[in-house]
């Protein structure tokens, strides 16, 4: 690739490849000011968490000018998580899904079996799923096969901030890959974010890293700046890595020789 283009998934294309989580902000106006300053158009909303009786100030409302990727934290089964999607489809008039089934509580990872099985109903309901996952090639692809949009592999535990734990998976992912892959949860900081690009994600899903950073406002703006220094470089290729020196000058002609 030696131009840079638009980030297409599914029937949609975004100028944007950073997409923000809504929760944990120290309060709405902070969310606000994040999601603006991202330069993000994709604003993820867990559906279990939301208040759609209209009794209470709702991020929907909020953010009515932004794409909406409800997901469905907190499910722990394929059923659970189907029917969260479809509530989703119905309140937010959206067929789009980030499908999330958690296999255990403590390190929140996905539960892979689960997950296939939603992805392959949802699909075949017409949904545009794009499933959290572990950083597994096999299951990517798997993923893909049943038709899902992009697959969204962990960079690390969720809200870990330990950044991208296992580079050479995710590279090996994107390599492979025939769908978007949009790296999910872990990352920390700005240089997590260029990393992923580097290593040939095409957009990152961030929350706890804005939310919870000393300065939230100034992360979200740092997090756009990083995703467009990352994809730049990816897309320029870096050098080779080396185990020894190579001159950048001539050795040939200096002064005295």
């Amino acid at each position: 690739m030696s131009d840079d283009t638009p980030l297409t998934i599914a029937d949609r294309q975004f100028s944007s490849r950073v997409f923000l989580g809504t929760s944990a902000y120290p309060n709405l106006q902070v969310m606000l000011d994040c999601v603006e300053e991202s330069g993000t158009e994709l604003v993820t909303l867990s559906i279990r968490r939301l208040d759609l009786e209209g009794y209470a100030e709702s991020p929907v409302d909020l953010l009515e000018d932004y794409d909406f990727l409800p997901n469905t934290a907190g499910c722990e089964t394929a059923r659970d998580a189907i029917l969260t999607a479809q509530l989703a489809r119905e309140s937010l008039e959206t067929n789009w899904v980030k499908l999330e089934i958690i296999g255990d509580r403590e390190t929140l990872y996905p539960d892979v079996e689960q997950l296939l099985s939603a992805t392959d109903e949802l699909v075949k309901d017409g949904f545009t799923v794009l499933p959290y996952c572990n950083d597994d090639p096999v299951i990517c692809k798997r993923l893909a096969d049943l038709g899902a949009a992009a697959v969204m592999p962990m960079g690390s535990l969720i809200g870990s901030g330990m950044g991208v734990a296992n580079p050479a998976n995710i590279e090996l992912i994107c390599r492979q890959a025939e769908v978007p892959v949009v790296i999910d949860a872990g990352l920390g900081t700005a240089s997590d974010v260029v990393q992923s690009f580097e290593l040939g994600c095409d957009a990152v899903l961030l929350n706890t890293a804005v939310a919870r950073a000393r300065n939230p406002v100034a992360m979200a703006r740092a997090v756009r700046h990083a995703a467009e220094a990352g994809r730049a470089a990816h897309l320029a290729g870096r050098i080779p890595k080396r185990p020894h020196a190579e001159a950048s000058s001539p050795q040939m002609g200096l002064v005295g020789s």
